[in-house]
């Protein structure tokens, strides 16, 4: 964690050093944790709140990654105390704010809160537009370190780039003149495409309107199928988000990313095979991992997805950058006229790469995809084989990412509490399964070739030669690819 003394004489300098491009020195990687909304909606207090990051320990999700604890909206009081601040409810939060903050630092993960840059919150509780000074203070003293940040209510300070920059600004200054290191969630669904200015004063931006649990289903109240819209709405769908991000993915960075909204892993509204397609895009997208289900009682289906080490490392690369959509077709349309086929490629640490082969289809389809279009952007940029020789023109050999995936027997076992020491998964570091990133970042796992992050060689690729894959009905085949010899 980086500790800022002085923001106009120390911040500046520490990010160069790093060598990030973030603003404030945070989310190098995209931020992985959990938020309360998509499970619980208002229905949150301190005791389940506790009682989900005690399990994120348990089940050793805090060492896969998932740090942050993000109490969403409904936490406040609906009036300011006297002096001006926010108040947490003291029927939900009876020993305030900092004692649950402080427990959570306990269990070694982090806090996050939940404001909107309007008068009110989405759910009408008093919100932060015009008391960003005074509320960061408070937050700070709170010992917050994740602020979500909503565009409820915002008195119509929107319509241009200019007016939503200056909007947002005024919380990103107010945080870093606290002095304490906060990740700046800027939650404002994509009104007036913040990729092109939000890398400058925040961590994340949301690009869409609220995701929903289902997987293609059109909903009236998400009416946009692009990034350029002027109504983001909500009860957007998997595949309507992965369509809007699609043109704009080269816009997240180190430091600053792409939102794609919480996960909805485990809820209920998709299969299995939907749910790895959400789990693994989002991963390759390199939106933040942000769990939206109940975790005390998640099934081992749900577990064994959101704890797949080797589709984790892909997102949390440090040295990746987002998933390019390499072609995107249409085929097999079901009753909701959709129905597409697409190729996802990113390049990874070390000159490995990953690719994901998408069926939004409405059956099981053989996916094909060749070296030279996997690797196009290679031959069509930088001065492509004026380099030297290629990608394309290499061996490589395929390790699938899911083949590992748990089974339910060991994931009841952890989620029973069987397979846990100490808040840690015991013998993670020969298992080919487990891991644990608290002991060893998944940078050095794939440079040690970590079984649980590379996945199952299951085939290889000669030069110029084609990966095929059947992917079955709304599902997804991903793989790491590495160059042979």
């Amino acid at each position: 964690m980086l500790v800022f003394l002085a923001f106009a004489t120390i911040l500046v300098p520490l990010v160069l050093a790093l060598g990030s491009t973030s603003y404030n020195g945070l989310a190098g990687t995209p931020p992985m944790g959990w938020d309360n909304w998509n499970a619980y909606g208002c229905d949150i207090d301190a005791e389940t709140l506790l009682e989900t990051a005690e399990k994120m320990v348990d089940f050793g999700l805090r060492d896969l990654g998932y740090k942050y604890v993000i109490l969403d909206d409904c936490w406040q009081n609906m009036e300011r105390s006297p002096n001006g601040s926010l108040v947490a409810n003291s029927t939900k939060f009876p020993n305030g704010m900092k004692a649950v903050s402080d427990r959570i630092h306990d269990l070694g993960l982090l806090f996050g809160l939940y404001s909107s840059a309007g008068i009110y919150t989405c759910a009408q509780y008093p919100a932060s537009l015009g008391h960003e000074t005074l509320d960061a203070q408070t937050f700070s003293d709170w010992g917050v370190d994740y602020l979500k940040y909503d565009n409820c209510y915002n008195q119509g300070q929107e319509g241009t780039s200019k007016l939503t920059f200056d909007r947002y600004n005024a919380m990103s200054q107010a945080l870093n003149k606290t002095g304490r290191p906060i990740h700046y969630g800027m939650c404002n669904w994509g009104r007036d495409y913040p990729w092109n200015w939000a890398q400058t004063m925040a961590n994340s931006w949301r690009i869409s309107g609220d995701v929903y649990d289902s997987f293609n289903r059109p909903d009236d109240r998400c009416p946009c199928t692009t990034y350029d819209c002027q109504l983001p709405g909500f009860h957007c769908s998997i595949m309507n988000i992965i369509g809007k991000v699609a043109p704009i993915v080269d816009k997240g960075q180190p430091g600053a990313w792409n939102d794609l909204d919480m996960l909805e892993v485990g809820n209920g509204g998709m299969t299995d095979d939907e749910y790895k397609v959400h789990f693994s895009m989002w991963a390759m997208i390199k939106s933040p991992l942000i769990m939206g289900t109940n975790i005390p009682k998640m099934t081992a289906s749900t577990y064994s997805i959101l704890a797949n080490p080797a589709v984790i490392a892909i997102s949390q690369d440090p040295a990746s950058t987002p998933a390019v959509r390499i072609w995107n077709r249409e085929a097999d349309l079901d009753g909701y006229g959709q129905g597409s086929i697409s190729v996802w490629v990113m390049a990874l640490s070390g000159g490995d790469y990953a690719i994901a082969l998408l069926n939004a289809g409405d059956s099981d389809l053989q996916m094909n995809a060749t070296l030279e279009e996997i690797f196009v952007d290679k031959a069509t940029t930088a001065g492509g084989a004026t380099k030297g020789p290629l990608p394309s023109s290499k061996g490589w050999d395929i390790y699938d990412l899911w083949a590992k995936r748990m089974g339910d027997d060991m994931a009841n076992s952890i989620l029973h509490g069987n397979a846990t020491m100490d808040g840690t998964i015991m013998d993670s570091s020969n298992s080919t399964m487990l891991y644990n990133a608290t002991e060893m970042a998944y940078e050095d796992g794939v440079k040690n070739n970590h079984a649980a992050l590379l996945g199952v060689k299951t085939n290889s690729v000669d030069p110029m030669g084609t990966i095929q894959a059947m992917v079955p009905r709304h599902g997804i085949a991903m793989y790491r690819l590495r160059a042979q010899g």
